[in-house]
């Protein structure tokens, strides 16, 4: 699971109303008049709650006539409360992958001398997943852990390699080498990024 959605899910649950709504939709659907009685607010402090759950996945609505139903997402709630644990967890799995060997090592520069040009131009985007995810790694590297780069900015990284910076950029987000808050992009750790050696 992505670390941007687990950390997103971590977000909507940091405030006591949103936690106390979950639970209290976990018994059923409830509209915001019935949630705001039962907590003793606002059906606005609903209305605001429930646009923060609902873009982290864990509600939806329905609409009866005029009346807004929230109802609790139970697997996308029980997914990412598993998320975090895996993202954690990873580490200790991937410590019993063998290291890179040298027939790993040979492919790796293999790869690199196939699809990036004689000026580090990258030439086409690799099809293949696993050559994908070593382009991927070959252009990440060049960027500086613990700084925030704008989306502009990494677009324009991305441009000195190939054109496509909207694909590549969301695949940088999509295999875990970076982290995206506010359109601005942070490298993650290297024990968050897909190994490309544990594809067969």
């Amino acid at each position: 699971m992505q670390l941007e959605k687990v950390v997103n899910f971590h977000k909507a649950l940091a405030d006591p109303t949103r936690v106390k709504m979950l639970i209290l939709l976990a018994s059923g659907s409830l509209n915001g008049l019935h949630l705001a009685e039962k907590l003793g607010v606002t059906p606005a402090t609903i209305t605001h709650h429930s646009v923060k759950l609902r873009q982290a996945g864990l509600i939806s609505e329905r609409r009866d006539k005029n009346t807004v139903y929230f109802l609790l997402n139970h697997e996308v709630f029980r997914s990412f409360s598993k998320g975090a644990e895996e993202l954690i967890n990873r580490q200790i799995r991937e410590e019993e992958v063998n290291p890179m060997n040298e027939e790993m090592e040979k492919f790796r520069h293999s790869v690199i001398r196939n699809f990036f040009g004689i000026n580090g131009e990258l030439k086409q985007i690799p099809v293949q997943m696993k050559k994908k995810l070593i382009v991927l790694e070959e252009m990440v590297r060049r960027l500086e852990f613990g700084k925030a780069y704008p989306e502009k900015e990494l677009n324009i990284f991305i441009k000195g390699f190939h054109e496509d910076f909207a694909t590549i950029r969301r695949e940088f987000i999509i295999h875990q080498y970076m982290y995206r808050e506010n359109n601005v992009y942070v490298l993650n750790p290297q024990e968050l990024w897909t190994k490309w050696q544990e594809l067969k």
